[in-house]
């Protein structure tokens, strides 16, 4: 990733306002670290240039929106980059959804190791360790595109994985194992800031069979 040296100082209040921004920080430790800064604690409102890596620690959570409407959430003991064009994550949770109603825009896209995640109007969960990759359509459809050309399309309730060098799936989780994770998700519950796909993405889990 290029990174343009004296440029940032220089920026416009425009270029300012057209960054991804921290909305929430519930819980912590949770650390942002700009290009070429140190590492400090993440602040509500605080406004992430590209190349920005965000750390946190369990318990530390943070909630991130772009003004084009495209949001994540990150937690447990997670690192991932904000690029100009996605997010990638190194280790560690995140949940990303947009704004419904959205027209246009870029669609949301997560990056790992193994494969990018991306979504046009869904709610997405990814989780990855140095041992496993699991992506999880929450609701809606879910594209996945895996380094080695393979492709998934995920829809409400479905999840791949990544182990051991191997894709395994799509599986369709039942609803009581959806439901489950939907109580268990430290990333769904605990936020004042709201997420806008939750009244779908309850709607989608009383679906499934």
């Amino acid at each position: 990733m290029v990174l343009l040296a004296g440029v940032l100082p220089a920026q416009t209040s425009g270029a300012v306002s057209s960054r991804p921004k921290v909305v929430e920080v519930p819980s912590r430790p949770a650390y942002v670290i700009p290009p070429r800064e140190k590492e400090s604690d993440a602040r509500t409102g605080q406004s992430l240039v590209p190349s920005t890596v965000l750390r946190t620690r369990k318990p530390g959570r943070i909630q991130v929106a772009f003004p084009d409407g495209r949001r994540f959430r990150l937690g447990g003991d997670s690192l991932a980059l904000i690029g100009r064009r996605d997010v990638e994550l190194r280790r560690g949770q995140i949940i990303g959804w947009l704004l419904p109603g959205r027209t246009g825009g870029a669609p949301l896209r997560i990056r790992t190791r193994v494969g990018t995640a991306s979504i046009s109007g869904t709610t997405v969960f990814l989780e990855a360790s140095p041992e496993r990759l699991r992506i999880f359509s929450w609701e809606g459809s879910v594209q996945v595109e895996a380094v080695d050309g393979q492709r998934f399309t995920l829809s409400s309730g479905e999840e791949v994985i990544h182990e051991r060098g191997a894709w395994s799936g799509p599986r369709q989780l039942s609803r009581a194992e959806a439901n489950q994770r939907r109580r268990a998700s430290t990333l769904l519950q605990g936020f004042n800031s709201p997420m806008e796909t939750l009244p779908a993405l309850e709607r989608e889990l009383d679906r499934l069979p």
